[in-house]
């Protein structure tokens, strides 16, 4: 049986890839419910996405929240192959505080701003791998036996 491994120039492509579509994905979701999310919904209505809003129901129960995970998931294997800490915890911000908004907090008024906060650390953070990626850790050198 022919495997093929990755190399790390795709996983690092792969999470930024992962992240990036995590972070865009929650937007398109979130632009769907115009009460939701007025700012959002405001800006989907005006960029043609109206016709979300009627399967508002179904984009923000599950089509947000599996974008979500994409983008939490490829945030947590590219932590845990770089092993930086402070990008991690960045990284995490994010997708935690909209999944917080969408099962914790829903009905909180103020809740809103947190879901806002969110997706801009989303954003921001799968820009920013973008623009700096992680720096490669060197290897441990190799043994003659």
């Amino acid at each position: 049986m022919d495997t093929e491994i990755l190399s790390e120039d795709q996983t690092d492509a792969a999470t930024k890839s992962g992240s990036g579509v995590g972070a865009i994905g929650a937007i398109v979701a979130a632009m769907g419910c115009i009460n939701c999310f007025p700012a959002l919904g405001a800006l989907g209505a005006s960029l043609g996405l109206g016709w979300i809003e009627h399967y508002e129901g179904f984009v923000v129960r599950t089509i947000m929240p599996i974008f979500v995970v994409v983008a939490l998931v490829a945030n947590l294997y590219s932590f845990y192959r770089h092993r930086i800490v402070w990008r991690g915890v960045l990284s995490l911000i994010g997708p935690v505080l909209v999944m917080a908004k969408l099962y914790l907090f829903w009905s909180a008024s103020w809740s809103n701003g947190m879901f806002y906060v969110g997706l801009a650390f989303m954003i921001c953070v799968s820009i920013y791998d973008v623009v700096s990626p992680p720096l490669k850790r060197c290897p441990a050198p190799p043994t003659n036996d």
